[in-house]
């Protein structure tokens, strides 16, 4: 899957991904191959990339993410160091 990130600044992440699991509004979820087409705000709170065997930690002030076709686009309000 490809996974890009943005803020209103720059483009912080792209790339593909295995799995991202992002900080929803009602509770965080994951999004896997094949998830079905979704629109979702979401809360201050970590976002977390898995690659094949690595993991990768975002934090992100809130924003919308957008699931297609295997195409996942998060855009976040600002990114908060950890």
């Amino acid at each position: 899957m490809k996974l890009e990130i943005l803020t209103p600044d720059k483009k912080v992440y792209e790339g593909e991904v295995r799995s991202v699991t992002v900080p929803g509004t009602m509770g965080s979820f994951e999004v896997l191959k094949d998830h079905a087409p979704i629109i979702s705000t979401l809360e201050d709170g970590k976002v977390i990339i898995r690659k094949d065997n690595t993991e990768e930690t975002i934090y992100i002030k809130g924003g919308v993410i957008e699931v297609l076709n295997n195409s996942i686009m998060v855009l976040a309000e600002g990114i908060q160091n950890s």
